[in-house]
């Protein structure tokens, strides 16, 4: 018989063995791939929660639009937190980018204000926010009803407003706003236009929950302010981001005059800083919730490595008989170690099925999607095959060095 085909057979009876062994003590076996089965539906569940959430975060941050690059006022100090004085972008500086920079295609300011909104009998507390014409183009926002801000409105300091939709069933209910008046610090809007729903933005903030009016009338009707808080630009494409962003950083500099040895004060982020930002936090949360979840496989591996050392003590004498007639002790540390390897298996497979189970869960009670990933299935397998073979090593490798007439002999 060919030396491979004796090993096969060899390998089928001790695994045939190991299986025998299991099964005669179902409850034990059970309670010993416990631990693995809680640690890898701790992992799975874990990874799921954490990829859905960026997954749902950098969608928020994408639909924002891909070629924005806004401009805050104030610089950003260690921690990427903006600071400074907060006077220091126009809308001079606005109109002067559009017209000095040829990669910027549009360009929209931000004066939000949070007011009281009153209309049809009601009240809300609401975002009102100061744009041009050009914003719903920059963020790819589009209107269910009405028409968009114009230019003439802009210039004409025109008292009239598009809301969003959260705002809109705060104030109407199931009426259209559109042609009704909406009462923001006792000046009187009219209703133009009803944005589409988003839903929530980066940060969680509440896009819908926002009424739009020309930036001069918030300007010069709400704030009394000359200055503007940020500043939106859509770029042409997404290959110039960078260029654009050098080139808009030399002409804020020449119009602010700031000196070669002088921090910019205004700060500059596009739809990528953001996203690459909250991959690397996302990604720490994760790999933590992992080495969290992680200390319940190696408990689980001690349990089997524990029970699978009394297992070794109750078998003495069948370790010996077996060695008697002939089993080499490569056959007994093998059989030992395919009894570690299927029990540390078993639990992972229970434990993959009831991770899937839990993410299925979460995702029933979230505003997110967990997302189970295939290398977080072969993870969990590839983890559950190594704890067997680590925890199992030791018991196996006790087994085989038994010696037989001690064996024998044992009560």
């Amino acid at each position: 018989m060919p030396p491979l085909t004796s090993w096969l057979r060899q390998l089928a009876s001790t695994f045939r063995i190991a299986l025998r062994s299991i099964r005669r003590n179902k409850l034990r076996s059970g309670l010993t791939s416990l631990g693995i089965i809680i640690g890898v539906s701790a992992v799975i569940a874990m990874n799921a929660v954490g990829t859905g959430a960026q997954v749902s975060i950098t969608g928020s941050i994408s639909a924002l639009g891909e070629n924005l690059l806004t401009i805050f006022a104030g610089a950003v100090n260690f921690g990427g937190v903006t600071s400074g004085s907060v006077n220091t972008l126009t809308i001079d500086d606005m109109e002067a980018m559009v017209r000095e920079i040829g990669d910027v295609r549009a360009a929209s300011p931000e004066v939000s204000v949070p007011a009281q909104a009153v209309a049809n009998g009601r009240n809300w507390a609401t975002s009102v926010v100061g744009v041009s014409p050009e914003f719903l183009q920059i963020r790819d926002w589009k209107l269910t009803s009405g028409r968009m801000l114009e230019d003439r409105e802009v210039v004409s300091v025109a008292r009239v407003a598009v809301i969003g939709s959260r705002a809109a069933l705060e104030l109407f209910g199931p009426l259209d706003p559109v042609g009704q008046m909406v009462r923001v610090r006792d000046v009187p809007f009219e209703i133009i236009g009803r944005l589409e729903s988003k839903g929530a933005g980066f940060g969680g903030q509440n896009q819908d929950d926002r009424i739009l009016i020309p930036y001069t009338t918030a300007m010069k009707r709400l704030t009394g302010e000359r200055f503007v808080r940020s500043i939106n630009l859509e770029v042409g494409s997404t290959a110039r981001m960078d260029a654009a962003r050098q080139q808009i950083v030399a002409l804020l500099r020449q119009r602010h005059q700031l000196a070669n040895d002088q921090k910019d004060d205004f700060s500059i982020f596009s739809q990528k800083d953001i996203v690459d930002t909250v991959a690397t936090v996302t990604g720490a949360i994760r790999l933590l919730l992992a080495a969290i979840a992680s200390l319940s496989l190696v408990v689980g591996g001690i349990g089997i490595m524990n029970i699978m050392l009394v297992s070794v003590t109750e078998r003495t004498r069948e370790i010996g008989l077996r060695i008697a007639v002939g089993a080499q002790p490569g056959a007994i540390r093998l059989q030992f170690l395919i009894e570690a390897i299927t029990l540390s298996l078993l639990g992972g497979v229970i434990g993959v099925v009831l991770g899937v189970a839990i993410s299925k869960a979460v995702a029933l009670v979230s505003s997110f999607t967990p997302v189970v990933t295939l290398g977080a299935v072969v993870m969990a397998f590839g983890v559950s095959f190594l704890i067997g073979v680590v925890f199992g090593y030791f018991p196996a490798r006790r087994a085989a060095a038994l010696n037989p007439i001690d064996a024998l002999r044992f009560e």
